[in-house]
């Protein structure tokens, strides 16, 4: 795979887990009052929650503090992805990273606060865009083992 080739799939994932966080939270802000509650199936529920923080709720009213930290990660990992583009798969976790990111960072400049949504017992509520984030570092890390033979 070229680079360009690299770039653009980091691209379409960046675009669709972007456009699929946003959609999702303007369903859930136009259904769900903050802090109502729906049950979906078994152990997972519809929660709506406004997260100031960063991952579960930390650093919640430090706005300053949570725009460097993602900007400097966010910068980091293109960085990273310059200089890696070439590598099989690095494309993904980068698209991942960087849409699930972006959808938050969205939510916080438009309204202060993340939209949070999804709840499982014993654990804070969370966003696609935080699935994404999760999903991104777990392929990182096995892209990086991958690197060095691993």
């Amino acid at each position: 795979m070229t680079r360009r080739q690299a770039w653009g799939r980091a691209g379409v994932v960046l675009v669709a887990v972007f456009a699929l966080d946003q959609v999702t939270k303007a369903l859930v802000r136009g259904g769900l009052s903050v802090g109502e509650r729906r049950d979906l199936v078994g152990f997972l529920h519809l929660v709506r929650v406004n997260n100031k923080g960063i991952a579960f709720g930390a650093l919640g009213g430090g706005q300053a503090i949570v725009v460097v930290i993602v900007a400097a990660a966010l910068v980091g990992l293109v960085v990273y992805f310059v200089y890696t583009a070439g590598r099989p798969l690095v494309w993904l976790p980068t698209g991942l990273l960087l849409g699930g990111a972006l959808g938050n960072v969205f939510d916080r400049v438009r309204a202060g606060a993340v939209t949070d949504f999804l709840k499982v017992p014993h654990w804070p509520a969370f966003n696609v865009a935080d699935m994404a984030i999760t999903a991104g570092v777990i392929a990182l890390v096995i892209s990086l083992d991958a690197a060095h033979g691993r």
